[in-house]
């Protein structure tokens, strides 16, 4: 199989589908890689890397999209990539298109085989190729949110570990799965007080067992949010329902009462954002302010430490690209339940229920779709 390895185009996007030994460990496999020229370049590769791996530099997207079996990305498509998409290649990336129409119907469009990371599955039911770069948002928006609170950002102008004598921000994570966890990790070792707000118990004793009390842990209602978010200096919303849109759980009320200079991260922006005064920013221009709270809602936050990003999104992505490169996608599908559910549009058809419901189109199952 021939693997296409575009240059991410998005902007401040740095991160690289494969990095030069995913390169190699594929060609061990007999497959060649096509690599467009200064694709890793942002993240310290040079074509002489990948060529010494065993890849072939080409010049153009277009020339990749033009001969790959299979296009390997880290973002989704954007616009003037969809167009090269052709009927039957495999796109294999992060997709997240529950909160965003054009995508899908472009995609549908291309009738090509459009697999999304963060809706694969493991035999536990958890995302493993989501989980890294949870990761490093959740340990990321900790970060992000100290700067905004600080007055060059339009903060309130507050240290989130305080100093002796003068008390911690106030730090709430509404949602305490992978993100939320790590947002967690970090701000606890800055000496912040940390809430953590989620709607499953068995979470929330995991996190107690974890924590052991250095985190407040409240089951999650419409009240807790309200009351929590109220008291807050930084909100991280580290909402996601797999597949769909996330949804809205602080409103534009809650905006408007929260404390002046306080900031929010919306760390579910790439699922439509979890506050309803949420939209999508760039690393070229990060924040903005609503009723006197600071925004931070970056849609590609793990891009600013791209080769962290890189190498932990590889280490995931590795082996499951490698399956469908072996075997084809319809054989690395079919012998994996939790990787067929990472398909979301093949043969003009949507096979996401998260995604066919949003947007209320027509949804076929994945084995029917596949088998037409």
């Amino acid at each position: 199989m021939i693997i296409g390895i575009p240059k991410e185009i998005k902007n401040h996007e740095y991160r690289v589908g494969l990095i030069p030994a995913s390169v190699r460990e594929l060609l061990s496999h007999g497959h060649q890689v096509i690599v467009e020229t200064h694709a890793g370049i942002g993240i310290g590769f040079s074509d002489d890397d990948y060529i010494a791996a065993g890849a072939s530099i080409l010049h153009s997207s277009a020339d990749i999209f033009a001969q790959a079996d299979m296009i390997v990305k880290v973002k989704e498509p954007q616009i003037v990539e969809r167009a090269m998409l052709k009927e039957g290649q495999i796109l294999f990336t992060y997709l997240h298109l529950a909160p965003d129409f054009p995508q899908t119907e472009a995609l549908i469009k291309s009738k090509a085989v459009c697999i999304a990371y963060e809706t694969v599955t493991d035999n536990m039911g958890r995302l493993p190729l989501l989980a890294p770069m949870s990761e490093v948002a959740g340990r990321m928006s900790v970060q992000a949110g100290a700067l905004a609170l600080e007055k060059s950002h339009a903060g309130m102008g507050l240290l989130l570990s305080g100093v002796p004598g003068v008390a911690p921000a106030k730090v709430v994570i509404i949602g305490g799965g992978v993100v939320g966890a790590n947002a967690a990790r970090i701000a606890i070792g800055l000496k912040a007080e940390v809430t953590i707000l989620d709607k499953n118990i068995d979470a929330l004793r995991r996190l107690d067992e974890e924590f052991q009390g250095r985190v407040k842990l409240i089951y999650s209602t419409a009240d807790a949010i309200e009351q929590q978010v109220l008291e807050a200096d930084l909100v991280i919303g580290a909402v996601l329902i797999p597949g769909a849109a996330a949804p809205k759980l602080v409103t534009k009320e809650h905006i408007k009462r929260m404390k002046p200079g306080s900031a929010i991260v919306d760390v579910a922006i790439d699922q439509g954002g979890c506050i309803e005064t949420s939209r999508p920013t760039t690393h070229d221009n990060p924040t903005y302010v609503i009723d006197n709270v600071v925004h931070y809602c970056v849609a590609n936050m793990p891009g600013a430490v791209a080769r962290t990003s890189t190498f932990a999104l590889n280490n995931a992505t590795l082996p499951y690209i490698v399956k469908l490169a072996n075997l084809g996608y319809q054989q690395a599908l079919l012998s994996d339940p939790g990787f067929l559910k990472g398909l979301n549009i093949i043969h003009g058809q949507i096979t996401c229920r998260e995604v066919a419901d949003n947007f209320k189109l027509p949804y076929v199952p994945p084995l029917e779709a596949i088998n037409h």
